[in-house]
């Protein structure tokens, strides 16, 4: 049984799989395939991907047909920088003004309504994702693109989403998690998804103890337009570690998602 592994090319992800572009890292019967959080959202409720350090409503969203990393995910200290709000106006100011959602997070997308709405009790008028546009009135972007964002500097105003739940809910939030799909725990899948996760773990550790290595391996497949002082500096507010109170703040974000409409009851975690 081969295993798909859904790969997010954005730098948050490169701790995850910087050793697997390695000439000769090779787990057989895996096999990745690239693209954004929301096509690995899709992939994997659909059956096309079997695992991925997805967007974490993903888990909420197809309740019974998942089960987690109990050790892995894709959280912040504090500031994240790569999932931010960009605006012309003062947060307070933005009902009835257009905000633009990214199409690549449905996670983030469904963070920035509950903020808006449940904490500063807005009414925004929400756009589908396109091209940034500096006259939006604001806009919703993450990974690589709102690091670019950041360096341009074409918005008065920039609000981090980690930090904004954390000033409001205490805890720190989880933006991607590992979802991995029953369908590969199969007897001929489970030992497989198994030793990938070890794998995985130990690409972390590498990453740790080489980051200009790994970040020289994960450039030359995945350039970014930054300079290699922001890049290096991003990864000191990333956390990948799956704590106790993280998994109580995904809990809490999905009781606000639940209430919201956006997934259909309040799953309890399962883990690998």
């Amino acid at each position: 049984m081969n295993i798909f592994v859904g790969r997010i090319p954005f730098l948050v992800c490169a701790p995850f799989f910087h050793e697997f572009l390695k000439d000769d890292a090779c787990l057989s019967g895996v096999e990745f395939v690239d693209g954004p959080p929301s096509a690995h959202c899709a992939g994997l409720k659909e059956g096309r991907i079997h695992l991925s350090p997805a967007s974490s409503i993903t888990f909420a969203q197809k309740p019974g047909a998942f089960v987690l990393s109990g050790d892995l995910c894709t959280s912040c200290g504090f500031e994240v920088r790569s999932v931010k709000l960009f605006s012309r106006f003062p947060i307070e100011d933005l009902s009835g003004r257009s905000v633009r959602m990214t199409a690549q997070s449905e996670t983030s997308v469904a963070l920035l309504r509950i903020l808006l709405e449940d904490r500063f009790s807005l009414k925004p008028d929400y756009v589908g994702g396109g091209p940034v546009n500096p006259d939006d009135d604001a806009c919703l972007l993450i990974g690589d693109q709102a690091l670019e964002e950041n360096e341009r500097r074409r918005f008065a105003f920039g609000y981090d989403l980690g930090t904004l739940w954390q000033a409001w809910q205490g805890v720190p939030f989880v933006f991607g998690a590992w979802v991995i799909s029953k369908s590969a725990l199969v007897p001929e899948g489970r030992p497989t998804v198994e030793r990938y996760m070890e794998l995985t773990q130990g690409s972390i550790e590498s990453f740790r103890k080489d980051k200009a290595a790994a970040l020289d391996r994960w450039l030359a497949r995945f350039p970014v337009n930054l300079p290699r002082p922001v890049v290096d500096e991003y990864y000191n507010a990333l956390d990948y570690r799956f704590t106790d109170q993280r998994k109580e703040s995904l809990k809490l974000f999905f009781e606000y998602a639940f209430r919201r409409g956006m997934v259909p009851q309040v799953p309890r975690l399962e883990f690998l």
